[in-house]
């Protein structure tokens, strides 16, 4: 059995992957998809302080918790964000690092500084005028939203902290070690907001690159697909 924990993205929180638990089930494998501080569930908890350093200090104190080892751990979108934090902090209890269509970031690196100009430009702009200076609505998602999504979305998908895109991530490069995938949905945005985080991964050498003919949220529109995948990684 192998442990994978799945870090959600933006305006999002871990009900997101709720098609993939029976997958990994029948696998025979645990998947663990927290929710991090001011989303989901945990929306009661959401306040101007929220940033990127509590959402990856949320995720080490699952690995804590649950006395974690071995594990695979995913960032999706936002999420590579939290994850590449996390491999930082607690890179001997990771056999390997997945980001699916995720934000990768250099050290001190905020979202912002990964996101294209016309991206970075409406998150600020809607910050300004519709989240009183410290939210982001989820208006300002990446339009990626086929009927699957859209359906299960409804009413779920909240705003972000925007401390959560300024933070910057700073990184000592214990993580650097851990073997490493990103994959690149190519089935882009208008903004294909990834693309340049897809294109640092596949400058790096060490790294793994897969392409998937998928939209941005895989785990919801190709679950199946996307498992087969997570699998081959994991014991490859």
């Amino acid at each position: 059995m192998t442990t994978f924990v799945a870090v959600h993205g933006a305006w999002s929180a871990g009900w997101a992957w709720h098609k993939m638990h029976a997958l990994f089930a029948a696998g025979g494998h645990r998947l663990i998809t927290p929710t991090c501080t001011g989303l989901g569930e945990r929306s009661h908890l959401v306040s101007p302080q929220v940033d990127l350093n509590l959402h990856i200090e949320d995720i080490i104190r699952v690995f804590e918790s649950e006395n974690l080892q071995d594990v695979v751990l995913i960032g999706h979108s936002y999420g590579g964000m939290v994850v590449t934090g996390v491999a930082d902090r607690v890179s001997a209890h990771i056999r390997k690092l997945v980001y699916v269509d995720a934000l990768l970031p250099f050290n001190g690196e905020c979202a912002l500084d990964v996101l294209p100009e016309s991206h970075k430009a409406g998150i600020m702009r809607d910050v300004h005028e519709n989240g009183h200076g410290w939210l982001i609505s989820a208006s300002q998602m990446p339009p990626d939203t086929p009927e699957e999504d859209r359906q299960l979305a409804i009413g779920r998908r909240i705003a972000q902290p925007f401390r959560t895109f300024s933070t910057p991530v700073h990184l000592t490069g214990r993580g650097a070690a851990i073997p490493t995938t990103y994959i690149y949905c190519t089935h882009v945005n208008a903004f294909d907001s990834f693309g340049l985080s897809a294109s640092r991964a596949r400058g790096k050498e060490a790294w793994q690159y897969i392409e998937m003919a998928a939209s941005h949220n895989p785990h919801i529109t190709v679950p199946h697909e996307l498992a087969r995948l997570l699998f081959s990684i994991a014991l490859n």
